[in-house]
């Protein structure tokens, strides 16, 4: 840096610290950390991995954190210590066992409020490793959108301004926006502080101003520390202006004005009914059907057992059929509490396979394919899994392990290839009666009804296929289903129509395949959660139509969420590297907006609350984090605090009023909401989804327009 550049900068430093003394200062944090205890403030979920909050919600897992918060959820990183009398706040992990690749996430720990904009933020902080990076976040929209200055491998100060889209696989848009000399070492700490005053940035190292900026990108946000190596931080403080605290006050108060406004108008979750899951609770791995032929659903509970590691290999242990009056209808296998959580899909769903009227249990268990009765749990057919081809660790794809002869399966799905029964459009035609079985990543199999293997396949699988009906065949006397698994088509033969398979680096979580504008006369498309990948778009040929890295996608949902725009929208969620991030986008695969109001994963399904053409999104049943979003990411319907769970959430329409209602349990109990006011209206809206016999933790939830006189 240049002497006439430091004059510069100081010059604009004392203007802009001589408009600070123009008006009083007030805090808007000021926090030493030794409210925290000593020690870990977040510890890992027994012997599962940090995947168990893709779909479970933990208000906490050791420490309540408020008036903070861990931006990557589910990582382990934050510590309390003390150091010669003074506490301080620990980034604890090294790059390497972040496993970060070109930086493509870090460690955050956040607090305040999107309307902060104009203030000062300062920190000690010294650095245990010189490896990488840490420093200030601010101005934070999500985890993968904000500003920070940093100290850099040792001898580097800088100012960058991370970009919510990636331009190439993994690898993190980070925009330097300045940078200047400065050698540290790790026995001391360096006191950090920015200020920020509409587009005008100020960086300072002990007092001494290093970097200035003119940047507006972002304008105001919420604030925080950051580090990708050991790094201790100890008196955090941000302060403002007495004008501007007031100016953000406002601002926050008309905010929650406005979201008092928007509950009140939408109705509360009223209690309905609730029962206990003695020895046999779990997770989100329950199923929900007719079992006993009394037109009312019940639950099908299943525990699990997890063999090796990770979760390549999950077999049931244990199933419970039980009425929504909490009585148990049958079990098979014996309950354990302790194989209640897990972080994958399990092979089992609830199905009427035969046509008889009468719904099955369909499952695998112990390597066979089982079918039994749903009203008794009694044996109706069974048959061997197939065998796992000798070459599976060396082929393509993500597991390289065969610990077992035959396959154990992942997930279950039906579709109708054979023609026979299919009545109706889109998503719940009749007669789907053949079974496809997948494992974890790689390979698949369908069988008749009968258990009899028709035809099998591989490729890049990811975690749940989707059926849809040939549309083009509508003037055929045959009607068929087409699969859509991985980034790949199958028509009813097992004939692959098209793969794109080895063009993308990553699998696909979700996928779902449709016209969903308002013109009946529009193409479909295939919409995917492609992980790290972000969101695709594909044409009906397999062609890319629109593909933005947002970060890990992980689930999604396609419904009418917004009046104000043309057509279904799609929105997913991101969990790995970048969680929480909620991403809304138009049939077309434009994206309308960005937000982060969680910091884990979330089931993501839509919900039919008010009956009146426009759905919700819901997050969980928590009090103060979860609820339901609408089109705007606002959360419009919040939950009481009655002492009800809130580590599992599903949406179901229980009460036969055609809006939903909450299902929300854990491995104790299951509580049910439902809306504190009947809905008002000559008709009301009554979506056409995905059937419940093709459910999966992962699957796209599809909610087609539909109405009820």
């Amino acid at each position: 840096m240049t002497r006439r550049s430091i004059f510069s900068l100081t010059l604009l430093a004392c203007c802009f610290c001589g408009q600070l003394a123009a008006d009083e200062t007030v805090d808007l944090i000021r926090d030493d950390f030794s409210h925290y205890p000593p020690g870990p403030l977040s510890e890992p979920v027994g012997e599962l991995n940090p995947a168990i909050q893709e779909y479970h919600y933990f208000a906490h897992r050791g420490v309540p954190l408020e008036p903070w918060a861990n931006a990557i959820g589910y990582l382990d990183s934050w510590l309390v210590g003390d150091e010669e009398g003074k506490s301080y706040l620990e980034q604890l992990l090294s790059p390497e066992s972040l496993g970060m690749v070109t930086e493509l996430f870090s460690p955050q720990f956040i607090t305040g409020e999107p309307e902060w904009n104009d203030y000062t933020i300062e920190v000690s902080v010294k650095l245990l490793a010189l490896d990488d990076m840490a420093g200030i976040v601010f101005r934070y929209q999500t985890n993968r959108h904000h500003y920070f200055f940093c100290l850099h491998n040792g001898n580097e100060a800088q100012l960058r301004l991370r970009l919510p889209l990636e331009k190439s696989f993994r690898v993190a848009t980070i925009k330097t926006l300045a940078s200047a000399p400065f050698e540290y070492d790790v026995t001391q700490y360096y006191r950090l502080k920015v200020e920020v005053l509409g587009s005008t940035i100020r960086a300072f190292v002990d007092d001494t101003l290093v970097l200035t900026v003119e940047d507006d990108s972002l304008l105001q946000g919420k604030i925080g520390v950051t580090a990708n190596v050991p790094a201790r931080f100890q008196d955090f403080h941000a302060y403002t202006t007495a004008s501007t605290r007031a100016t953000i006050d406002k601002a926050i108060a008309d905010r929650e004005a406005n979201l008092a406004s928007l509950r009140n108008a939408n109705p509360k979750p009223k209690f309905w009914k609730k029962f206990k899951t003695p020895q046999f609770g779990c997770g989100r791995n329950v199923r929900f059907g007719d079992l006993n032929g009394d037109g009312q659903a019940e639950m099908l509970f299943c525990q699990n057992m997890r063999k090796g590691a990770g979760d390549n290999f999950v077999e049931i242990s244990c199933l419970t059929a039980v009425t929504l009056e909490g009585e148990v209808l049958w079990q098979i296998g014996r309950p354990n509490p302790k194989n209640g959580l897990l972080t994958s899909d399990c092979p089992f769903q609830i199905h009427d396979i035969d046509g008889d009227g009468r719904n099955e249990v369909v499952f695998v268990k112990d390597f066979k394919i089982r079918v039994l009765d749903g009203q008794t749990g009694k044996l109706k057919n069974s048959a061997w899994m197939p065998k796992v081809p000798e070459d599976f660790a060396q082929r393509r794809y993500e597991i390289k392990t065969r610990p077992h002869e035959r396959n154990i399966g992942d997930s279950i799905s039906f579709f109708n290839l054979s023609g026979k029964g299919l009545s109706g459009k889109g998503l719940s035609g009749s007669g789907r009666q053949e079974i496809l079985i997948k494992d974890r990543y790689r390979l698949f199999w369908v069988f008749d009804n009968q258990l009899n293997l028709k035809f099998a396949g591989q490729g890049m699988l990811g975690h749940y296929p989707f059926a849809f009906r040939d549309e083009g065949n509508d003037n055929q006397k045959v009607a068929r289903d087409k699969i859509m698994i991985g980034y790949s088509m199958w028509d009813h033969t097992g004939k692959q129509l098209w793969s794109r398979d080895e063009e993308f680096q990553d699998h696909a979580d979700g996928v779902a395949y449709g016209n969903f504008s308002e013109d009946p006369k529009a193409p479909p498309y295939a919409y995917y959660c492609g992980s790290d990948e972000g969101f695709s778009l594909f044409d009906s040929r397999g062609i890319v139509r629109q593909h933005h890295r947002l970060g890990h996608t992980q689930t999604a949902l396609v419904a009418k969420l917004r009046s104000d725009i043309k057509g279904l929208q799609y929105a997913c969620i991101n969990f790995w590297k970048n969680p929480g991030i909620i991403t809304i986008l138009d049939y077309r695969g434009n994206i309308l907006l960005q937000g982060e109001p969680i910091h884990v994963g979330s089931p993501f399904v839509p919900v039919n609350w008010r009956g009146d053409g426009t759905e919700l999104i819901l997050l969980s049943g928590n009090i103060r984090e979860g609820g339901m979003l609408d089109g705007h990411l606002r959360r419009v319907v919040m939950f009481p605090d009655d002492g009800h769970p809130d580590l599992c959430a599903a949406v179901q329409n229980l009460t036969g009023d055609a809006c939903d209602e909450i299902v929300l349990w854990d491995q104790d109990q299951v509580w049910i909401y439902t809306q504190d006011r009947p809905h008002s209206g000559d008709r009301v809206y009554a979506p056409r989804r995905n059937p419940e016999y093709n459910d999966s933790n992962y699957r796209t939830t599809v909610s087609l327009p539909a109405w009820e006189e």
